[in-house]
Order: C-alpha cells, then sequence, then structure tokens
C-alpha cells in the first residue's frame, strides 16, 4: 500500500454508472448494481488499510424511488443480501456502521440488518463506514430546522445548526468523489460539504477500484485547502 503525503480522514462517495456499465456491454442493469458491490467491498478495504476514519457512500437517493419498482425491489434485495455477508467481516475489521437517512420509511425486513449491522459492530472503533440510504440532503436540513422550531432555541454559529443533522458527531467530508462523469452534487450532503474537495471520474463504479481510488486520494494531497483564507508563505 503507498504511503501518501496528506489523507483525507472523511471520504465521500456518490458510486455512479452501474446501470450505464452494464448496457455498455449489453447486460441487464441489475448486473451493473451486482458488480458495483465488488466495487463497494474492495474501497472499503482499501480505506481502511490507509487509514480512512469516515467513509460515507450515497446508496439509494429519496429521488431513486422514481425508478422502475423492478428495480428498486432488487437494489433491496442485493442491499440486504450484501449486508447479512458484510457485517461479520465489519466486525471482524472493527468497522462501525452507521446509517444517515430516513430509514423508518425503509421496507421492515431492510430496516431489520441495517439496525442489526448498526447494532452488532457499536463497539467497533476503527473505521466508520457510512451508508446514505433514502436520503436527501434537502431533507435533512428541513428536518434540521424542524427540530430547531420545535427547541424555541436561537442559533448562534453554523456549529449550533450541525448539531440538528443526522449524524452530528462525525466530521465533515475531507473529499467527495463521483464516479461515471457527471459533474453535480445530487442533493449529497448539502451543508456538510460547503468546503470539500471535489473529485470527479469518468470511471464508471463497477470499474472503480483499487487504482481509481488512490489516483483521487493523490490529487486530494496535492491541493491546498484554504477554507477561505489565503495561502502563506
Amino acid at each position: 500500500m503507498r504511503k501518501l503525503e496528506r489523507l483525507p480522514s472523511h471520504v465521500a462517495i456518490t458510486m455512479d454508472g452501474n446501470g450505464r456499465w452494464a448496457e455498455k456491454r449489453a447486460f441487464s442493469r441489475f448486473l451493473g448494481h451486482r458488480v458495483g458491490v465488488e466495487s463497494v467491498r474492495e474501497i472499503v478495504g482499501v480505506s481502511r488499510k490507509l487509514g480512512v476514519k469516515y467513509l460515507t457512500l450515497y446508496v439509494f437517493s429519496m429521488e431513486n424511488w422514481k425508478r422502475p419498482q423492478r428495480e428498486i425491489k432488487f437494489l433491496f434485495n442485493l442491499l440486504k443480501e450484501a449486508l447479512e455477508e458484510e457485517i461479520p467481516r465489519l466486525k471482524r475489521n472493527n468497522i462501525k456502521l452507521l446509517i444517515m437517512g430516513k430509514i423508518e420509511e425503509l421496507p421492515r425486513d431492510i430496516k431489520e440488518v441495517l439496525e442489526r449491522g448498526v447494532q452488532e459492530t457499536s463497539g467497533c472503533n476503527g473505521m466508520n463506514l457510512i451508508i446514505a440510504l433514502n436520503y436527501s440532503g434537502r431533507v435533512e436540513i428541513i428536518d434540521a430546522i424542524n427540530q430547531i422550531i420545535k427547541s424555541h432555541k436561537v442559533l448562534k454559529s453554523e456549529e449550533d445548526f450541525s448539531r440538528y443533522l443526522y449524524l452530528n458527531n462525525i466530521p465533515e467530508p475531507d473529499l467527495l468523489i463521483r464516479t461515471s462523469g457527471e459533474l453535480r452534487i445530487s442533493n449529497f450532503m448539502l451543508w456538510q460539504i460547503a468546503y470539500t474537495e471535489l473529485f470527479f471520474t469518468e470511471i464508471l463504479w463497477p470499474d472503480f477500484r483499487r487504482k481509481e481510488f488512490l489516483m483521487a486520494l493523490e490529487e486530494f494531497s496535492k491541493r491546498e485547502r484554504r477554507f477561505g483564507g489565503v495561502s502563506i508563505t
């Protein structure tokens, strides 16, 4: 494993391009999603070995409910299958599973396996694997505002607002990667990525493996993060 000059503590990834990967090969879109799971396994493993502390994966957005019901059912069955297989591996590798999104709206069997994964890995203190599921950045902000209204509190800082977000005890992403060549945020962690470094790649998610991930991390290590300030030489 190569040594990087500067490693992001928190990497977020929009895993895009499973369907296009399959269609380019005249395969079913379903196969693209299944091969995409292999990319997830590889990136999680590489992240753990490198020392990335937080890895957030955008698995299913609230907008994804617009997809055909047959594809949605397949995606949830694939998620359940993958989680049931991966939970023991997460525990062995000291990886804590966290969920970000409105999981109360998901099918009961999916909700149950997610809750079991969170519970069984709660004692792990190595890497944190965050799954954004049934997630919307705008809805997260609206939910935070509604909580603030109910509390009758007057906020004095951005940090005060951040305490009302879904996972308010994790650092904001240092690096956001989006695969498949799309150059947009797609409603992902809108509050949290104010100063996140963005990396876009033409690589479709099923082809995004260790080599491509290291390229993104190397690009990040070359960037100067000023957070609105200026360079001091």
